[in-house]
């Protein structure tokens, strides 16, 4: 699980923290140590002004009026369409879909895609997904008549791929997976999971919310079908993400919800919807948070997404390194190349209490399921402490964290 243990020059990590106003607060009269980016990053001024600025300047609804500040709402609205397009290099802009986020993306999926399967067809999930690609995926089984089919994880928090292999069959219509996981910061290997779908020809949807923040992302280098990320970790705005879909498969699945801005005509006897991705769009869009996602991309963008990553796994290795003289202290997931993601537990504590504690010296780390209870009974916990690295993250503030939680075990111990 080690990598090398460097920040890379390409980083001014310093004056990428001066571009977040939050990072400036101080918390029980500690500064502001953030470590709980994996359920949520905080954004820039740039982000932060990008859609303060919709609403200062330019903002009326999009694709449907005629007058200058439609026009150029409209136009920055499609403009951060292209912006996700080049983010995840796809082919086309017609392949995004704007969401509320990645929940609604794989909603949209598990609801259209299954309308047309069988009682008795499969979808195949991991033990590893977060409640978001398994609920979906439940309720849809359980409306149609499918079956759902659990990919184990073994005991350093992998993939069995061995036994995802076992499970593909001529029934598999779908396997939707985690790319990096929001507990265990597991990295799968999708071109191993390309290669056994593509055995009985399976799509294989990958849920992006947390790759698509530490990793370089490419999806015709990744060849999956569909690529659901979310903006609120990816330093933008909440309530915002997309979808994206390989090929024609916008044009071959039925819309999700219905309203306006989804159609072409609407008669009192029938309905013709629009052309994707604006069938799958109903309604006002979130407008302004999803020029604000285009912003947020562009900010990443200014920087190298590899020197990212490697910043990210060397802040890591320097709190596993500290966390490792901790008596009683057991981090959980330790697949190598991993994601900067450190969940863990600490006996004679509950992960709460460590959570409360670290809070009073200014460290903010998550504590709970993380929203993966398959995921914690696998691991025999019911719940784990979670501290979790961005760009914006320092060395000091990984000894911060560990010194505070050398302190907490005191207090609780």
């Amino acid at each position: 699980m080690t990598h090398q243990a460097k920040i890379p020059g390409a980083l001014n990590v310093e004056a990428i923290r001066g571009e977040f106003p939050i990072l400036e607060r101080e918390i029980n009269g500690k500064p502001l140590v953030y470590l709980d980016n994996a359920a949520s990053a905080q954004k820039p001024e740039f982000v932060i002004e990008s859609v303060a600025g919709v609403y200062r300047a330019s903002y009326a609804n999009v694709h449907r009026g005629l007058h200058t500040l439609a026009n150029e709402t409209t136009e920055a609205f499609e403009a951060a369409r292209e912006d996700v397009r080049r983010f995840l290099n796809a082919p086309s802009a017609d392949q995004i879909v704007f969401t509320r986020g990645s929940t609604e993306a794989i909603n949209l999926v598990a609801h259209s895609f299954c309308q047309k399967l069988a009682p008795g067809d499969e979808i195949i999930i991991s033990q590893m997904e977060h409640h978001s690609n398994i609920v979906p995926w439940r309720l849809a089984c359980d409306a149609g008549g499918l079956v759902l089919k659990w990919v184990r994880v073994t005991d350093t928090g992998e993939l069995d791929y061995e036994h995802l292999a076992d499970l593909v069959n001529e029934k598999t219509r779908l396997i939707a997976l985690t790319h990096m996981s929001n507990v265990l910061g597991t990295v799968n290997d999708t071109a191993r999971i390309r290669t056994i779908a593509s055995h009985h020809d399976v799509p294989v949807l990958l849920d992006g919310s947390q790759s698509a923040v530490h990793l370089p992302v490419d999806v015709q280098a990744l060849d999956c079908d569909f690529f659901v990320f979310t903006g609120h970790k990816l330093y933008g705005p909440s309530g915002i993400g997309a979808l994206y879909a390989r090929g024609d498969w916008l044009e071959r699945l039925p819309p999700f919800m219905g309203g306006g801005e989804m159609i072409a005509d609407v008669f009192e006897t029938h309905v013709t919807f629009a052309d994707a991705p604006h069938k799958f769009e109903a309604g006002t869009p979130a407008i302004a948070d999803a020029i604000g996602l285009g912003a947020a991309i562009r900010w990443v963008e200014r920087h190298d997404r590899t020197a990212i990553m490697e910043h990210e796994r060397a802040l890591m290795d320097r709190a596993v390194a500290g966390l490792s003289e901790i008596d009683g202290l057991r981090i959980i997931g330790t697949a190598q190349d991993k994601g900067a993601i450190i969940s863990f537990d600490m006996a004679g504590a509950h992960p709460h209490d460590i959570a409360q504690i670290l809070d009073k010296y200014g460290v903010a780390v998550r504590a709970g399921h993380h929203c993966a209870q398959p995921l914690m009974a696998r691991m025999g916990v019911s719940a784990t402490a979670r501290a979790s690295f961005a760009i914006y993250n320092t060395m000091d503030e990984a000894d911060a964290f560990v010194d505070a939680l050398k302190k907490s075990r005191e207090f609780l111990i």
